[in-house]
């Protein structure tokens, strides 16, 4: 609010804005006047254009837009042709271990050194500008456009677009590859998966020659009955190459021995697609260990009150009802994993998955039963 005396205020006498004489700034000033906004203090950044600090200047906010770019153009390089996959166990000489703090740094860089051009060309090249306004309502008249339209022009004129063509053009080189940045990693999308979202590591057929994967831990020890007391869990993977790594980061099965009373109330509640292949053996239930909301490990296991959980965003899933969830943004149960023992005495899992476990996807297949409940 202007703090001015109105008595000793004496009001401008209004400009004709169809004067063709009038100059940009002349208008400008004028569309401050009509909206109560006083030019307190005008000043430009170099008194005179085109000197030897002003080029420096320049230089120096492009070279910030330039850099900038190249480093958006490197992250885009490194996001494509970076060697990111693992094969076993990694040290910090390994290419794939720098993956992602290269693709932090180079990303961090470009948009730090493009805010830092951006703020520098304000605080070194557009002119000081002291205004004191006092609000007020309505609407916009042809002459209030033509004002705003003044407006817009002397912005493009204090900041020197025109006079300054090396600071658009560093822009316009450093802005492009940061929206590159910004839609390359959208081509990972474009991929066709095959069937990596809805075949597993327990797909004898792909996996095994036929025959029924067993179930093995994390150590590649064969899991029997006896390894698993009542109330208990442990995680099992298929028992083949790479079982138990990235490779299938789907397969991970938490194999729960269930008490015989609940046992006998998760067969009451089974699906039919479940009851049909005999999915539990005894007291024994698989449950797939990637929660259905965005994939981290539900392993925490309530026995007492027959839930599981998902520790990153609280889904809980109720392990006598098919693993239903039953709180948290999760909205499908748990995949069961068919599963028997082989004449040896092991774990084996009769089939794959009957549904893709993990967090859904745009054409994933769906069951009738996934609604039962």
């Amino acid at each position: 609010m202007s703090a001015h005396n109105d008595s000793a205020h004496t009001e401008p006498e209004s400009v004709d804005l169809s004067d063709p004489k009038l100059s940009r700034f002349e208008v400008y000033k004028e569309g401050l006047r009509r909206d109560d906004i006083e030019i307190i203090h005008y000043e430009p950044r170099f008194a005179k254009p085109g000197t030897k600090a002003e080029k420096r200047m320049e230089r120096i906010v492009g070279g910030m837009f330039l850099f900038s770019g190249l480093f958006a153009t490197a992250f885009v390089a490194a996001f494509i042709w970076w060697p990111w996959e693992y094969e076993g166990a990694a040290t910090w000489r390994d290419p794939q271990t720098w993956y992602t703090p290269v693709l932090g740094a180079t990303l961090g860089l470009s948009l730090l050194l493009f805010a830092a051009g951006v703020l520098t060309w304000a605080k070194k090249l557009l002119p000081i500008e002291e205004l004191v306004q006092d609000r007020h309502d309505g609407g916009s008249s042809t002459e209030d456009r033509r004002i705003a339209e003044a407006t817009v022009d002397g912005l493009v004129e204090d900041m020197g677009l025109r006079r300054r063509p090396f600071l658009v053009k560093a822009a316009l080189l450093g802005a492009a590859p940061l929206g590159l940045a910004a839609v390359a990693p959208l081509g990972a999308l474009l991929k066709d998966p095959g069937d990596m979202l809805t075949v597993t590591g327990w797909n004898a057929e792909k996996y095994n020659n036929g025959e029924p994967i067993r179930m093995m831990m994390r150590d590649g020890a064969l899991v029997r009955p006896d390894m698993v007391s009542v109330g208990g869990q442990i995680t099992v993977y298929p028992a083949i190459d790479h079982g138990a790594t990235n490779q299938f980061p789907t397969a991970p099965v938490l194999l729960i021995h269930l008490r015989e009373s609940d046992a006998a109330i998760l067969r009451e509640n089974l699906y039919p697609m479940y009851d049909e292949v005999d999915a539990l053996w005894g007291n024994f239930v698989a449950y797939s260990k990637i929660c259905t909301h965005v994939g981290c490990p539900t392993s925490l296991y309530e026995q007492q009150t027959q839930r599981l959980l998902c520790p990153c965003h609280q889904s809980q899933f109720n392990v006598v009802d098919n693993a239903a969830p039953i709180f948290g943004p999760a909205t499908r149960h748990l995949p069961m994993l068919p599963m028997t023992v082989d004449d040896e005495g092991f774990f084996v899992a009769t089939s794959d998955f009957l549904v893709p476990p993990g967090p859904a996807f745009w054409n994933r297949p769906s069951l009738p039963e996934e609604d039962e409940k």
